[in-house]
């Protein structure tokens, strides 16, 4: 090998390197509030007896701890944590894609109405007093349902340019759709039906169980094979058409799969937790100040950031008062702040 190749590896593997250490904070930072949150809450359960539980679960044998705190670590504040892993996770990663996709910061996995009709599908179930599944189900199908418009109507408007097109029919759908959200809202049992909605509206896991779990973890799989299997394309979907078409990609293919996935995760992650917001848009930021743009490291480091923030936070939110407060009013509170610092202090643009 010449000076000159050797000087051109070391060069190409020297990003790798410095982003090995920016990967393990991520997953630090996620393993300890797993931890943290098993176990604090109203009634506080030590970290060895959390892993004495989880460690008798996974070989059958005996604790030797109380019902009580076997039943709290194991069926009570584990699905809950579970359940912010993989919502928090699915989250992210719909937004690293969307960021990606449309070439713009500020965008989040309701970019194309699918968080406006996952809603209005469990607003309707509210309404209509079904039970939890099919109030699940209807929000599931509201979300795929509010974005085969939007596709609907890019391709209807095709000719013009396609990435504009579709966050502008996102923008008018999601509009129609919370205006059907309202009317539905001023139509419902005040006393009954109206709490449960704004409840909804403003998101929680407290009421997630394994069940669902395992309802929403088929679609969730589905949605993130095909961002783990293409990572290497979506590096080139971030380039103008152009581009990417003189390097051999067919964009269009490429932006409806990754879309499809997008909206497969966000829509199973609202379907089960209500609208929790500010994950999609600010912990790809992060994960891109971390790691770099390459989708390849930007993608882990997006799905261990968003299941550590929503973990964390959904910690605070069932530890700060004598209630729970609503997981939107926090993810709000924490994340406007948060990402107004960063877009002040930024000093590297955003590719």
């Amino acid at each position: 090998m010449t000076r000159q190749a050797a000087t051109q590896a070391r060069a190409a593997s020297g990003p790798k390197r410095r982003a090995l250490p920016a990967m393990a904070l991520p997953a630090l930072a996620l393993v300890v509030l797993v931890l943290v949150s098993l176990a604090i809450g109203k009634y506080d359960v030590s970290p060895g007896e959390v892993a004495t539980v989880i460690a008798a679960k996974i070989t059958g044998a005996q604790s030797g701890l109380s019902a009580t705190v076997e039943t709290m670590v194991w069926h009570v504040r584990l699905p809950r944590v579970l359940a912010g892993l993989l919502i928090g996770a699915a989250l992210s990663a719909a937004g690293a894609v969307y960021q990606g996709l449309f070439r713009n910061p500020l965008v989040s996995p309701d970019i194309l109405g699918v968080s406006a009709g996952a809603s209005l599908g469990a607003v309707a179930g509210i309404f209509l007093s079904l039970p939890v599944i099919a109030i699940q189900g209807l929000s599931f199908l509201g979300g795929l349902g509010a974005v085969a418009l939007v596709y609907s109507i890019g391709f209807v408007a095709r000719g013009r340019d396609p990435t504009l097109t579709l966050v502008l029919a996102g923008v008018a759908v999601g509009a129609l759709l919370g205006a059907c959200i309202s009317l539905l809202k001023v139509l419902a049992d005040p006393y009954n039906q109206l709490p449960a909605i704004t409840f909804w509206l403003l998101g929680s896991l407290a009421s997630i169980t394994q069940g669902d779990l395992l309802s929403i973890l088929p679609a969730m799989v589905l949605g993130l094979l095909p961002m783990v299997l293409l990572r290497w394309r979506m590096n080139l979907m971030s380039l103008d058409d152009e581009e990417a078409r003189a390097l051999g990609v067919e964009t269009g293919r490429y932006r409806w799969i990754f879309i499809a996935s997008a909206t497969l995760l966000t829509a199973s992650a609202v379907s089960v937790s209500g609208v929790v917001g500010w994950i999609g848009l600010l912990v790809p930021h992060v994960a891109r100040m971390l790691v770099g743009p390459d989708f390849s490291r930007l993608l882990p480091a997006s799905l261990m950031l968003g299941a550590a923030y929503l973990i964390g936070v959904d910690t605070l939110a069932r530890s700060i008062a004598a209630i729970e407060v609503p997981l939107g009013i926090l993810t709000a509170a924490i994340g406007a702040p948060f990402f107004l610092y960063i877009l002040i202090t930024a000093r590297r643009g955003w590719q």
